[in-house]
């Protein structure tokens, strides 16, 4: 490719980022029973009311539509992370999908989009602060890289995730650990490079997405393997780049 036919690409890429329709983001019920429901939580919403003054999180968005008055979130996710979350309706759902979670009878993928050209698959074992204390807890994270290009301004690639331990920003902070840190990562991440790849690529949200999860049902004790494809927000920068998602994403 020529150096004119590079430059016209990547602006027509950027008008594509600029001009395209923003089309707000609303929770989707991924499943739903008696039981428990599972929604996919788009990147910017909190699921946990806190210090934060959002209008609506998303316990609040899952009472709404299943006109309970309480609902149990089971796990969490970072505002910035989008994907899968899973909600019981009723304490002792409640009760065996945490000891589920607590016993690693849970198994969670994610899709993070990080800086260079991490090893092609490996475990990072290395404890994480507890909060602002200075003790630190096991913390075990197994990935593999699943593709890379030469994007603008440098090399970037897609890596699979899969944590055996829940700790705050795991997968963040063990991909910080590797030297390739989540691209749109404000804490962990460089300044500059989340930039560029925003104004090349419109890619304006925290690249890490939990694409999938696999509980043990509470009531029937079969595997329950729920799904989130990549969001807009996510899949269209991604593709500007040159990743094939469907390659991938499939459970």
């Amino acid at each position: 490719m020529t150096d004119q036919a590079r430059e016209h690409k990547r602006l027509v890429a950027r008008v594509r980022c600029w001009y395209a329709p923003r089309v707000p983001s609303i929770p989707e019920v991924l499943y739903r029973d008696e039981a428990l429901i599972a929604v996919a939580k788009p990147s910017g919403w909190l699921v946990h009311r806190g210090w934060a003054r959002d209008g609506e999180v998303l316990t609040d968005h899952v009472r709404r539509l299943t006109g309970q008055r309480t609902v149990h979130p089971i796990h969490r996710l970072d505002r910035g992370t989008s994907g899968v979350v899973l909600f019981a309706l009723d304490p002792e759902t409640a009760r065996a999908l945490n000891a589920a979670f607590e016993q690693g009878r849970v198994a969670k993928r994610y899709l993070a989009l990080v800086r260079g050209t991490p090893p092609d698959e490996g475990v990072i074992d290395h404890p994480i602060r507890r909060g602002r204390s200075h003790d630190r807890v096991d913390a075990v994270t197994a990935y593999r890289r699943l593709a890379t290009v030469d994007a603008e301004p440098r090399t970037l690639s897609l890596v699979e995730a899969r944590p055996r331990t829940g700790r705050l920003h795991q997968i963040r902070r063990h991909l910080k650990h590797l030297g390739h840190p989540v691209i749109g990562d404000s804490n962990y991440g460089r300044t500059e490079l989340n930039r560029a790849v925003a104004e090349e690529y419109g890619l304006r949200r925290l690249a890490l997405h939990a694409m999938s999860l696999e509980a043990p049902h509470p009531t029937t004790g079969q595997p329950l393997p729920l799904q989130a494809p990549p969001p807009r927000d996510l899949e269209e920068p991604l593709t500007r780049m040159g990743f094939l998602l469907a390659s991938f994403t499939e459970i």
